[in-house]
């Protein structure tokens, strides 16, 4: 099995880089926020932490292909950094402190293009999650200085807590019924959206979450993180990884019984 310890060195390198770029810009009066073509919001925090992080990459990793969300794609190999500079631009620009950034590293096989490390860094939070295949998934403040997570052993849904997004993606996905449905059977669920349910998922908190519409770096690295802590992550037509265009991740125990109701 490869061994990713230098990437996942260099992941947290790379996230402390943006964490200190997006927190000197957070709140700031003079934050410059535009739309972008898909009337999603964006700023200078997530242009200059995308910058760092390619720039970072270009030096240490130069055979490597990146995509990010604000800058497209670059380069081509087998190995590619997908970056998420600021998930939760929505909550950035308002002072929320749910917003966080997600680095990975995805590697080709013979089944595609696999997740293999994962970094999910908020420092306004001040947590940070990671993972690498075959390594397991930890929370801390370093490498050194880390805890191992686990995903819940919950198995009924009347037990479970669920974790989601918003619910006008499930309407216009025309799955809204059956969303409220899987609501009224859960024990818990709360709209926390973005990539905190899948950590809280990846640490046994949350016991399932999905979401009806995402990109590949709102996804890539909290799919090893969740995978390595046990759990299952799969699109809604049950394709595991990241490649769907959206999201259910779970304890594994619950994984087919929320495919069924909104796959």
């Amino acid at each position: 099995m490869p061994d990713y310890h230098d990437d996942l060195r260099l992941a947290q390198v790379l996230a402390d880089a943006a964490d200190s770029a997006t927190m000197e810009r957070f709140k700031a009066l003079d934050l410059k926020v535009e739309t972008k073509p898909d009337m999603t919001p964006v700023s200078d925090a997530d242009k200059a932490a995308e910058e760092l992080i390619r720039t970072s990459l270009q030096r240490a990793r130069p055979r490597d292909a990146v995509v990010g969300e604000e800058f497209g794609s670059e380069g081509a190999g087998p190995r590619r950094w997908v970056i998420d500079p600021i998930d939760g631009t929505k909550n950035y620009v308002r002072g929320v402190p749910v917003w966080a950034t997600l680095i990975a590293l995805m590697e080709r096989g013979e089944g595609g293009d696999r997740p293999v490390v994962g970094m999910v860094s908020a420092p306004a939070l001040g947590r940070r999650w990671w993972a690498a295949e075959g390594l397991g998934a930890y929370t801390g403040r370093s490498l050194s200085s880390a805890s191992r997570i686990a995903v819940s052993k919950v198995n009924t849904l009347t037990d479970a807590s669920f974790g989601y997004a918003s619910l006008s993606g499930w309407e216009e996905r025309g799955k809204l019924d059956s969303f409220l449905d899987l609501t009224r059977d859960c024990w818990r669920t709360r709209g926390y959206g973005d990539f905190w349910p899948y950590m809280m998922v990846a640490e046994g908190s949350v016991d399932l979450c999905a979401e009806p519409e995402l990109s590949l770096w709102d996804m890539a690295a909290n799919a090893v993180i969740v995978q390595e802590a046990g759990g299952r992550f799969t699109g809604l037509d049950g394709r595991p990884g990241p490649h769907s265009g959206n999201a259910a991740a779970s304890n594994g125990l619950l994984h087919e019984e929320l495919l069924n109701r909104l796959g």
